[in-house]
């Protein structure tokens, strides 16, 4: 994977919809010519074949079957998933992956339907994908047709847009339109729902349409003024933090962030949405801040008297108690969407722009204000910093009854797929720990759900990502809860030849909600329990399901691994298998948990370690 691909992805999808050949995509030249007397189906797969999309994850159906005809003799490739949740979020990962717009199918109603989590979850993580649904005939919108759903109104508040499209002539504009709203500005999630008539229609097709779109005019170029105020706010800081999010990220800015950072010497920390935007191994890299975030960069971020957030949307999982949150920080807000800067905290310098453009400005006005002597001293600040960080690691303990540490397996397994492999995860206890115990040095390299936090993501999130960047090792790290909600698209997967490995954290239980009744109801462990028990509660020796077994019947590589002597050796084995999908079963121990925390509500100076294990900041500190 290049660190380029992510940075040119909004200007190579312009440079598709005026025509203009681009050296990351394939664009066929017989999608340009025009055609008379064709249909709508055909006009929308020419349209796609002219944006340049070269693979398209979905289901058929009745509503959608006329586009299904002219896709078979496309030269864009269509995987059949099983699932139409698997194909919003197999688009999703291919769209993560390769800094590219994913595309996915569905019929109308329940198809169209089965995309709502997908979208939401795009949508709450600011993911280009297009989703084109068929539609019930024309004539029979609002009858209550069979298999109809309002999918246009259902999915209002997770789109960045929806389009109806009622006659055949619009279809190669609206698929413009669609792929170009997805990708600029905030990216998101754009629906097109094409009614089956409309499919069948005769039209005829010319490319490329011209967009224009009154009223959606991202605001790209930051104000000057504004980033000067941002600079010399920055150069007379005494404790300074670069919050870091998952817009950094989509624009591509990774290199600007890394030219900041060494101007500034500030620290830096990197949500869950933006792991990887700044390497793991550079010594100003504090972690992630949050719910589960080191002690350093939670704390970093509370004492913090200037505040960068770039490309962040202060979130309650970063913020806790929002109240409480960095008390004494003057705040610089850079962001794409200018409804998110103020929406959560107050901006003292607010910055609408692109945080490729807004970060390379600052580095610019910043080295004016060095050049005129204002250059911060920001040693003892780095002392205290580096004080929490040596006295409050992150760390885990072996469990006491001799299972296999959850952290150990994850740990072991970033040390020896590494930086270069590309791993999604679930939602819960195993995210986070992915989130910690991997190193991530590279953008585009950890994919999950962060807004939404959707169980089932992972699967189907690594097939996208595998698809998009074939010669990449791709690892999905699960629940054994997650993995059950979508494990079918392995199926898929060893049909499509598509070798994604999976390591499932097998712990018997939905591990996150488990932690939370141990630490706030009392240890009454109310329908988390996933495997089969005896009527005293004890677990049978049964295996329901055998993870092993089930992969071998979806046509994957199973493997199982019970103990810490054999961890290595089983991920060694699993990354020699290069030909099909592989499993891996991990039993690790039910009692393991996440730490350190932050919980719900409260404030982030609450922060434990670990288990009853609060911080203590020396005398003297801020």
């Amino acid at each position: 994977m290049t660190t380029n691909q992510g940075e040119s992805a909004t200007r190579e999808a312009a440079a598709a919809l005026t025509g203009v050949e681009t050296t990351a995509r394939s664009i066929h030249e017989a999608a340009h010519e025009p055609a008379t007397g064709i249909t709508g189906a055909q006009s929308l797969v020419r349209s796609l074949e002219a944006i340049g999309v070269d693979v398209v994850f979905g289901i058929p159906g009745g509503a959608i079957l006329p586009l299904y005809d002219p896709l078979f003799d496309s030269k864009v490739r269509h995987v059949l998933v099983r699932h139409e949740q698997g194909a919003g979020h197999a688009a999703t990962g291919y769209a993560q992956a390769t800094g590219r717009v994913g595309v996915c199918m569905a019929t109308s109603g329940p198809g169209a339907t089965n995309l709502v989590t997908p979208l939401a979850d795009a949508y709450m993580d600011s993911v280009p994908i297009v989703a084109i649904t068929g539609q019930v005939p024309s004539g029979a919108i609002g009858t209550d047709a069979f298999q109809e759903a309002d999918i246009r109104g259902i999915t209002m508040p997770i789109t960045k847009h929806n389009f109806l499209v009622t006659d055949a002539a619009d279809i190669p504009q609206r698929i413009a339109e669609a792929f170009h709203l997805a990708s600029t500005g905030r990216p998101g999630p754009v629906l097109v729902d094409v009614p089956k008539d409309v499919l069948q229609a005769t039209t005829d097709f010319s490319w490329p349409p011209r967009i224009d779109l009154p009223g959606y005019r991202p605001t790209t170029r930051p104000h000057g003024k504004q980033v000067r105020e941002a600079a010399a706010m920055i150069a007379g800081a005494s404790r300074p933090v670069l919050y870091v999010g998952g817009g950094v990220l989509k624009a591509g800015a990774t290199s600007e962030l890394a030219a900041l950072a060494e101007l500034t010497g500030a620290p830096v920390v990197t949500t869950l949405m933006a792991r990887g935007a700044f390497p793991d191994s550079d010594p100003q890299h504090l972690g992630m801040p949050g719910m589960h975030g080191t002690v350093a960069a939670v704390t970093a971020l509370q004492k913090s008297d200037v505040l960068v957030a770039l490309g962040a949307r202060f979130d309650d999982r970063v913020t806790g108690q929002l109240s409480s949150f960095a008390p004494d920080a003057l705040v610089v807000h850079a962001d794409i969407d200018p409804a998110e800067i103020g929406k959560n905290r107050k901006a003292d310098v607010p910055i609408v722009g692109d945080a490729k453009e807004t970060i390379a400005q600052l580095v610019t006005a910043l080295q004016a204000e060095h050049a005129a002597g204002r250059t911060p001293d920001l040693a003892a600040w780095w002392t205290q910093l580096d004080g929490w960080r040596d006295r409050y690691p992150l760390g885990y303990d072996e469990p006491e009854d001799g299972a296999l540490s959850p952290q150990y397996v994850i740990e072991r397994l970033g040390a020896i797929a590494g930086p270069d492999a590309v791993y999604t995860s679930g939602v819960g206890q195993h995210q986070m720990w992915a989130a910690q115990f991997i190193k991530y040095e590279k953008p585009g390299t950890w994919l999950n759900s962060g807004g939404l936090g959707t169980m089932g993501y992972a699967v189907p999130a690594a097939m996208g990502a595998k698809q998009g960047l074939p010669d990449a090792t791709v690892w999905a790290i699960d629940g054994d809860g997650c993995f059950q909600m979508t494990n079918q698209e392995l199926a898929t997967c060893a049909i499509e030849g598509i070798p994604i490995k999976v390591a499932v954290i097998n712990n018997g239980n939905l591990g996150m909600v488990r932690q939370w009744q141990t630490l706030f109801y009392e240890g009454r462990y109310s329908s988390t329990k996933l495997h089969a028990q005896n009527a005293d509660g004890t677990p049978k020796p049964v295996r329901i399901p055998d993870f092993v077994a089930l992969a071998e019947a979806l046509g994957c590589v199973g493997l199982r691994c019970e103990s810490k002597d054999d961890v290595d050796a089983v991920i060694e084995k699993a990354m020699a298998i290069t030909d099909a999908p592989v499993v891996i079963d991990f039993v690790v121990g039910s009692d393991a948990q996440v730490w350190p925390m932050v919980a719900a509500g409260a404030s982030n100076d609450d922060i434990l370690a670990a288990r009853d294990v609060r911080p203590v900041f020396g005398e003297g500190q801020v």
